[in-house]
């Protein structure tokens, strides 16, 4: 089976001495491109083009420059669509997938007849089929949501997402995301208490950690916050730099961030919306219990006991904090269930097997 991803910088995971940063989607559409290359698949990812060359096998994995579709900008993204047709016709896959809310779902809706392949849509974030993207951007969110339904198969990565597809009359298959495999044994001393990881984004809500920062004064913090939105990105970096228990870093390269949730005893999400967090992931990996204000995808955190949900309040946050840096041996119970919901729920080739069957099943085509 040929499978070619649409990720604007899932080939940058791929590219090992890569400095840039990649989202959560893109590491997961790289991990997923390794794994069904090890199965014998023939995999391509087109990429954003971000100076790269083209043409180039990483990891058996084919990457494609193709254009800049990436950026929002109008007239790029135009110009992107001549470069995305030549890739395809030279690829002429059988699947095109791709993993979060775009606009480019309906282009490749549009261009399927022509190319005869089909198509697959992966949901990253529970906003994305509940209609919260569309309320917020009507236009391209109404074309987003027609391609959805009209997708041969369509893979959510929590068993709640798959209940919003069902009650939305699309059929969907459930998988979960795959591990990051380690590049170094875990260190097991904890020399952060807190630690937040993300991009800068006014859905990631930063400031509430840094309110979080200033409220343990006493409390060793880590915040990794590569710059996505300027203006905010400006406005908290200038605020971490008045915090002196606070270490802030912009980016770090994926495949050595993993130390970082080695190190932290509580890794904290502080954000309105999430499907499965790689975050959550890497901190069962690293031993370190979950503080989130939100987000539980299919409540873990209470079935593993890895952490404490704060319900949207930041009081009961502030209180959850204070109880974990407290005491000790609950903050070890919840350290293990972290741990626990990894052994328990991801294996890289039980998932793998569970996204392919979403394709080798007969095709889930909605359009009500």
């Amino acid at each position: 089976m040929k499978i070619l991803f649409l990720s604007s910088f899932a080939h940058l995971v791929l590219q090992k001495n890569q400095t840039r940063t990649s989202g959560g989607a893109e590491l997961q559409v790289a991990l997923l491109a390794r794994k069904l290359v090890e199965r014998g698949h023939d995999v391509v990812i087109a990429g954003g083009d971000v100076g790269q060359a083209d043409q180039v096998l990483l990891d058996g994995v084919m990457t494609r420059n193709a254009g800049k579709f990436h950026t929002g900008r109008c007239i790029e993204m135009l110009t992107a669509i001549p470069r995305l047709v030549q890739v395809l016709r030279q690829e002429r896959p059988e699947w095109v997938a791709v993993m979060g809310w775009t606009a480019w779902l309906f282009i490749l809706w549009f261009l399927r007849p022509f190319f005869r392949y089909r198509l697959d849509f992966i949901c990253s974030l529970d906003s994305e089929i509940n209609g919260e993207y569309r309320r917020e951007n009507p236009i391209f969110g109404s074309l987003f949501e027609f391609a959805v339904r009209r997708c041969d198969a369509r893979h959510s990565i929590t068993s709640d997402q798959e209940k919003v597809f069902r009650s939305r009359g699309m059929d969907a298959t459930f998988y979960r995301y795959l591990l990051i495999p380690r590049s170094f044994p875990r260190v097991s001393e904890k020399q952060i208490d807190l630690l937040w990881v993300s991009r800068c984004q006014e859905l990631k809500r930063p400031h509430l950690f840094l309110d979080l920062v200033e409220t343990f004064p006493e409390a060793r913090c880590t915040m990794i916050c590569p710059c996505e939105d300027k203006k905010l990105w400006e406005s908290v970096a200038a605020r971490a730099a008045k915090l002196t228990n606070l270490e802030f870093i912009e980016k770090v390269p994926y495949h050595e961030i993993q130390e970082y949730y080695d190190r932290a005893g509580i890794f904290v999400n502080t954000s309105t919306f999430e499907g499965f967090p790689n975050s959550f992931i890497q901190s069962g990996m690293g031993h370190a219990a979950l503080l989130s204000l939100c987000i539980d995808p299919d409540g873990m955190i209470q079935r593993f006991g890895s952490g404490i949900l704060a319900g949207g309040s930041m009081v009961n946050m502030i209180s959850g904090a204070r109880a974990l840096l407290s005491d000790p041996e609950r903050l070890l119970s919840m350290q293990e269930g972290s741990a626990r919901m990894v052994a328990e729920w991801l294996d890289n080739d039980r998932n793998t097997t569970a996204f392919l069957d979403g394709l080798e099943g007969p095709p889930a085509l909605q359009v009500s």
